[in-house]
Formats: C-alpha cells, structure tokens, sequence
C-alpha cells in the first residue's frame, strides 16, 4: 500500500530558517547512497515525510511523484502497469528514494540502449537558494518552459535547491527478455559489441567479468530468439542485471577501492593495475584498486574519459576534478541557484 504526503511546507519553512541563520543543510533521503561525495558538514533536511505519487496516467507513460517516495515504491507501481524506468536506476540500499535517484543521477545496465535519469526528467519541483517553491517544466516533452533546469537537478547531487517532486517520462516493459553468457576473451567481446550496434540486434545490457561476456536481450519474441540463435552462449539468469546494477556480484565485494570509470564507448582494453568489470558495453568499467588516484585518472583522462571513486571514506577526490573553465561554470550556476551556499555544500567538490 502506498504512503502519500505532502510536507513541502516543512520543508520551506526549514530552508527559510537556514536562509536566515546562514545556517548549512545536509539534504538527505534514505541515505542509500550517501557515500558518494564528499561530506557535509550542516543540519540534516530530510525528505522522506514528503512522499507518494501526485498523479500517474498509464497511457501518457508519465508519473509525477514526491522525492521522499522510496524508489521500490515507484517502481511497484509502475510494475503493476507493466511500465518501468528505463534508466533502471539501482538502489544501493533499501532506503533508496527517488529524490536520491535524481540527485546523483545513477543509471543501470540499461543505459546505453534507453538513455540516462536526465533523459527522462520532464518538470519538477525545487525549493531554491532564494527561499521559494518553484515549479519547472512540465507533464510533456513538448513543455519546454524550464526544461533544462528540471535536467540539472539529475546528477546535481543536492547543491543546487532542494528537489521536492518529479515528473517523469516511463516506458512499457518488453515483450521477451533473455539473458545469455558467451565465453570470449574481452577484447573480442568489445569488438562483437562494437559489431552488433552497427545492426539490429535487441540488446540492452552487455557486460564482461573477465571471462564471458554477458548479454541481454529485449524486445519482441521473433527478434529476440533470432538473435539468440546466433549469438549462442548459454542462458543466463536474469537476476544477474539487478545484481550487477545493485553491486552485489562477487567483483564488488574486494576491499580494494571501487572506482567507476566512464569512457567513449570504442575504448579498448585499458592497462590499469587492478581488477576490471566491463558494463555498458565498454562505456562504463568498474575497477578494484588500490593504485594511486592520479595514475588511474591520468590513464583514464588521456583517452577521454572521467572517474569517480565509490569507496566511502577514500582519501581522495571523489569525482574527476574540474578544469577550469567547467569548475567558473559550477561556481555560477550554484551562486545562481543558492546564493549563500547552504545547500550540500562541497558535497561534489570543495571549490562549490
């Protein structure tokens, strides 16, 4: 049974009052995934009390819902219309909510086949740094007063206002769903992946564990079953994307800390020092490792790509620092935004 409530009041009032004080605020939610970034120091702003879907119209594949709403909630719903998340954005926890899941703006295996969180954020709701509840964007994609701003709060990790609700463009779920693992060494696999996205092979999850590549795929049941017959492989249990997405398969359970590494899809094979975990089809690779923070992001840069760190507590950047040029655009947008920083301060970078 679902849970709805509206506590925006308490949460403007609340931001106010830290308006007035000068006070900083630590926007969370189920603190799923609160490890990411850097810490913040300020009063806690919990939107869990602010909570359960506005409105939710099946045939218009839109949902609007409050940031507190815990994200298994969301996705109960949807289900039960046969709909989904296309971004298929993982948890990291039980408290996960879906303010969380925009603010850091996370997608699944499925994301190079159905696009990131921000492709599917149509309007919102935002306390901002200047004390007001404003609404952007819309219920449509053709609304597109305040689009942009809606997107940014996707991977804004809380610095630029305070989410309160979301609208949300879904998707049906697929006809057919098979799994299969192939066992091939990973430079080939790249190159079958690199292939296959030249053709009309359904695929919407590929990864490689260092042995076997894993693929899934999705779509009608002709499609589907034809391309299975001639990839070959072996079927695999499709409990294993939701590992993979939750982080709960074997690779992630070293000490080592976990970097995520994501990189222009026709990378090759990278010499890093550690463990490597291909998802995305190339695009985004887990590494374990306990090389220095500077050899990896210097190994990484020099092909194009960024890294972030997931290890809590590492005694290291967490995300790719800034040039600067993109570090003077942060800096405006948050004192556009929030004004006298109260919001999340330094949670991304120490600078903003």
């Amino acid at each position: 049974m679902t849970v709805s409530f509206d506590d925006s009041q308490q949460l403007l009032d609340q931001v106010n009052q830290a308006l007035a004080s000068n006070t900083p605020l630590r926007i969370q939610g189920g603190g799923s995934k609160a490890f990411l970034g850097r810490e913040v120091q300020g009063t806690p702003l919990d939107t869990r009390a602010h909570r359960g879907v506005v409105t939710y119209d099946p045939t218009e594949l839109v949902i609007s819902v409050r940031a507190g709403t815990p994200l298994a909630e969301l996705e109960a719903a949807l289900d039960e219309a046969n709909q989904m998340l296309p971004c298929e954005p993982p948890h990291l926890g039980e408290g996960a909510t879906v303010g969380g899941m925009i603010a850091t703006g996370l997608s699944g295996p499925r994301r190079p086949w159905s696009g990131s969180v921000r492709d599917f954020v149509l309007g919102s709701r935002v306390i901002t740094g200047r004390g007001k509840h404003l609404r952007f964007g819309g219920e449509v994609m053709k609304n597109v007063a305040g689009y942009d701003l809606s997107r940014l709060m996707a991977g804004s990790f809380g610095c630029l206002g305070v989410l309160t609700e979301v609208s949300l463009k879904v998707l049906p779920k697929p006809r057919l769903l098979r799994s299969l693992r192939v066992e091939m060494p990973v430079d080939r696999a790249l190159l079958k992946l690199a292939e296959w996205g030249q053709q009309p092979v359904p695929i919407t999850a590929a990864s490689h564990d260092g042995q076997a590549l894993h693929l899934r795929l999705e779509g009608g049941e002709g499609s589907v079953n034809a391309a299975c017959e001639r990839i070959g492989g072996q079927e695999l249990e499709a409990g294993y994307w939701q590992d993979l997405r939750e982080q709960r398969l074997g690779f992630f359970s070293d000490a080592r800390p976990l970097w995520r590494l994501s990189l222009p899809t026709d990378t090759p094979v990278l010499a890093l020092p550690g463990d490597q975990l291909i998802d995305w089809a190339g695009a985004q690779r887990w590494l374990k490792s306990d090389a220095d923070a500077e050899a990896i992001r210097a190994i990484v840069s020099e092909v194009g790509g960024h890294t972030t760190c997931f290890t809590a507590g590492a005694a290291v950047s967490p995300f790719q620092p800034l040039a600067e040029p993109l570090l003077r655009y942060h800096r405006q947008l948050k004192a556009a935004l929030d004004p006298q920083g109260i919001f999340n301060p330094g949670r991304m970078y120490s600078e903003v």
